[in-house]
């Protein structure tokens, strides 16, 4: 983790990006929406962040302080402003208003029936700003029987296949990070990136909507299609590939490796490391697939050599051999690994009650003349509610008027 501490947000320097001048609303919860947002505003958009008044469940996901500010909040929340507001009022829906006529985009990851509900739907945006774009987010899209029905990323891994074919036969294994969520971020990210573009040559907005279940079979794609070509009917191997070989998790002296031969060159070279050059003409290991159907025999034989090397006279030799393979570490580890630290992959955030610096993962792509940046901290609950409110021509009176009625 780098030890360099970035100002808060609302003090952060401005750095040239390019969505400067682009204004995004982000009514996100959880990831899929908020991290799409934080995205765009890594690349420069002064995205503002509008959650409940007493603060939205989200941001109180695994607690880093007294005020229960969360580590999921703090890492998809940078580079924002922080508003409280209840759209439901009708102070509220006037304040929703007026910020959609300053806005480009606005992201939402809520049911079609809650949009409308709070006046975020297309319709509704489109008529006080005819060419912002909608970005929404939903557990299973739109067209099917369960467009309406709500789910997290769990649901999309277990629907996909991904999680039938993880753990062990009898017993699914759900990933512990939540990839659905951040595939579908990313998806967003794109998607809302090329109606900006589009509105450039047209001038019209449009909607863009992206779903967990889709993220998820976009993911699983390859085993859905050979299962509906050749249906095998895979069951779950643990770490261990069925298309590939030697390709597993294996103990050593003090540790665990992964180790991924894919290819015919990289398993000629792992044959002559551990002194089985004979498989080359073993009818058993002519390709990946062969490999992959007696890959458990490949394994065994590979688990052989670890068990007699530590990890990094493992890795030493793998490497030599330029056969890919890594360490499997525990978190703290990983913040410690020597390349994240000096790669600077993870940037060190200061937030007010957290006695020690947040390490926020930095933009996972990087542009050589306009880059991406986290210029600040996520935002304490309704941190820049006057400043926000005040731009939108509100005064100081009517702001302590909504404050007493929990408008904000």
């Amino acid at each position: 983790m780098t030890t360099t501490t970035t100002t808060p947000a609302d003090e952060a320097t401005p750095v040239s990006g390019v969505l400067d001048g682009i204004r995004v609303l982000d009514f996100g919860r959880y990831i899929a929406g908020p991290f799409c947002a934080a995205l765009l505003a890594d690349l420069g958009a002064d995205v503002i962040r509008v959650e409940k008044v007493r603060g939205s469940e989200d941001r109180f996901l695994v607690p880093l302080n007294d005020d229960g500010d969360g580590a999921l909040f703090m890492q998809v929340n940078r580079n924002k402003r922080g508003l409280t507001l209840n759209p439901m009022k009708p102070e509220g829906r006037e304040v929703v208003r007026r910020l959609v006529a300053t806005a480009d985009v606005v992201v939402a990851n809520l049911p079609d029936a809650a949009l409308e509900a709070m006046g975020l739907d297309y319709v509704s945006l489109a008529a006080v700003k005819p060419d912002v774009i909608l970005t929404s987010v939903s557990a299973f899209g739109a067209g099917g029987p369960y467009s309406a029905k709500t789910g997290f990323d769990g649901i999309g891994q277990a629907m996909s296949g991904a999680m039938y074919l993880s753990g062990s036969p009898g017993q699914p294994t759900k990933s512990y990070v939540p990839w659905v969520d951040f595939t579908t971020a990313l998806s967003a990210t794109v998607g809302t990136l090329a109606a900006l573009m589009a509105r450039q040559r047209t001038g019209r907005g449009q909607e863009v909507k992206g779903s967990l279940l889709a993220s998820a079979l976009t993911v699983a794609n390859a085993v859905l299609i050979e299962q509906a070509v050749n249906m095998p009917d895979r069951v779950a191997t643990l770490n261990r590939s069925q298309v590939s070989a030697p390709s597993d998790t294996h103990r050593t002296r003090d540790g665990w490796i992964l180790v991924q031969t894919i290819g015919q060159p990289l398993f000629e070279r792992w044959t002559t490391l551990i002194g089985e050059s004979h498989w080359l003409t073993d009818p058993r290991f002519t390709d990946d697939m062969s490999r992959g159907d007696h890959g458990g025999l490949i394994s065994e034989r590979m688990a052989v050599w670890c068990a007699e090397r530590t990890t990094d006279e493992a890795l030493a030799a793998l490497e030599t051999a330029r056969i890919p393979a890594g360490p499997v570490l525990s978190p703290q580890q990983t913040l410690d690994d020597p390349h994240v630290r000096a790669a600077q992959m993870l940037q060190a955030l200061g937030f007010p009650g957290t006695p020690l610096p947040i390490p926020v993962a930095d933009s996972p792509f990087s542009l050589s003349d306009t880059p991406a940046s986290i210029r600040g901290r996520a935002p304490k609950l309704g941190e820049h509610t006057e400043e926000i409110l005040a731009a939108l021509g509100y005064d100081a009176d009517h702001v302590a008027t909504l404050r007493a009625a929990r408008v904000v």
